[in-house]
């Protein structure tokens, strides 16, 4: 007898051994052999992954650094902050792209020269052209290269003032080098009393020796007064630069002295060998004034006469043996010491003979020999000089007979006019 399940009675209540087994109806994809089966990653697959994750990772980083370095290169073309008041800047005629991108970052103008250079390039370069320029510091490279691409806003001059160029010559090469100023007009502004050095003494009323010899550019704008200014100020300088202060403390004189013996040394020396030879015997010869006022050793320096025959306004063509018997304030063949003002614009070189003389002789040199050998070590000084040969050197003396001899070689080697 089959035993038919209720449905509506309780689960408990049915016997589990006597559940009839149900038919259920085969579908295709209940086969074992058809559901397939799920395989392991495979290690490629693992390895492909990491490849893509590695290259995305530096895919971003590169687009950081980039993101970073156009940062950096936008604050080097633009930066931040309104840009300052207008400097003047000036493109020498040597100048160049490179020259001027170091001057501009040295100057504060541009914040990196190698960038300028490189933005220049990129946008069509610039053809500099000579002069000043007005540029605002911590503005746009793009405007600093639209100021250079435009016609300066003041041109200048190139003059060059030789060392040994008196007043009245610089006054000459000034106007003959630029059309606008005259000498007339710069002999009235050296008269000036507010143009002054700091080492020109009470009293003194003229600028010669006081104005630096040098190669100047001279803009469009500049006056006659102003040149002056710029020479006094490059001389107080370069005085400074050689320690003529101290130094010359040191061989007892002043710094205006200093610039008296410098500017004789210019004038007579032809050699730099012979600078600080000749600055040694001017040395020597005021020691000996200085040690013996009653019997002085005037310095004998022919070009402080000849400068002497100008500032006097003496007929040119008077014999040197006359000249030098008429007193003025520059004929060191009468006066002791030194001559009242410089005979000329002494350049570097002369300076600092003037602060650093050569050496006296050691008794062992054969110029000492002419003195008793008891003598040499304490009397063998350099006290006159006469030329030596058409280069310009000059024969070295130290007794009076020995330099007489000396001119003698001179005159008949036709170097003596």
């Amino acid at each position: 007898m089959t035993t038919k399940l209720d449905p509506l009675l309780p689960e408990a209540e049915v016997d589990p051994d006597a559940r009839p087994a149900l038919d259920w109806p085969t579908d295709p994809w209940d086969d074992a052999d058809r559901t397939g089966t799920v395989e392991r990653l495979r290690r490629q697959t693992r390895s492909v992954k990491w490849i893509v994750y590695t290259m995305m990772c530096l895919t971003i980083v590169a687009i950081l650094i980039a993101g970073a370095v156009g940062w950096w290169y936008v604050q080097k073309i633009n930066p931040e902050g309104a840009p300052g008041e207008q400097i003047s800047f000036t493109v020498n005629e040597t100048d160049d792209l490179e020259s001027i991108a170091q001057r501009l970052e040295d100057e504060g103008l541009v914040s990196d020269a190698g960038v300028f250079e490189w933005y220049v390039d990129r946008n069509g370069g610039i053809e500099l052209t000579p002069g000043y320029y007005q540029i605002r510091p911590n503005d746009h490279m793009g405007n600093v290269m639209g100021v250079f691409s435009t016609p300066p806003g003041q041109t200048y001059s190139r003059v060059t003032f030789p060392e040994g160029f008196t007043v009245d010559r610089i006054a000459l090469r000034l106007e003959s080098s630029v059309e606008r100023l005259t000498a007339d007009d710069f002999m009235e502004a050296a008269s000036d009393p507010t143009l002054t050095s700091i080492w020109s003494p009470p009293g003194n009323t003229s600028l010669e020796g006081l104005l630096f010899p040098d190669t100047y550019q001279v803009s469009n704008a500049e006056s006659e007064a102003q040149v002056i200014e710029r020479m006094i100020g490059l001389m107080e300088r370069v005085g400074n630069q050689e320690e003529i202060v101290s130094k010359g403390a040191a061989l007892g004189r002043t710094p205006y002295e200093i610039l008296i013996i410098a500017s004789m040394i210019e004038k007579e020396a032809k050699t730099e060998g012979d600078r600080p030879k000749i600055s040694r015997v001017i040395h020597n010869r005021l020691a000996v004034t200085a040690n013996n006022p009653d019997n002085p050793f005037p310095l004998a320096i022919d070009a402080a006469v000849l400068y002497g025959r100008t500032q006097l306004g003496l007929d040119t063509d008077m014999p040197f043996r006359e000249l030098r018997q008429i007193e003025s304030p520059w004929n060191t063949y009468l006066l002791p010491g030194l001559p009242a003002t410089p005979i000329a614009s002494p350049g570097r070189a002369s300076i600092r003979a003037a602060l650093n003389p050569a050496p006296n002789p050691p008794p062992g040199d054969p110029i000492c020999e002419v003195l008793p050998e008891d003598q040499r070590a304490d009397n063998c000084f350099y006290f006159y000089y006469v030329l030596a040969d058409e280069d310009g050197n000059h024969a070295f003396a130290v007794t009076g007979e020995q330099h007489n001899a000396n001119v003698a070689q001179a005159a008949a080697d036709g170097l003596l006019e």
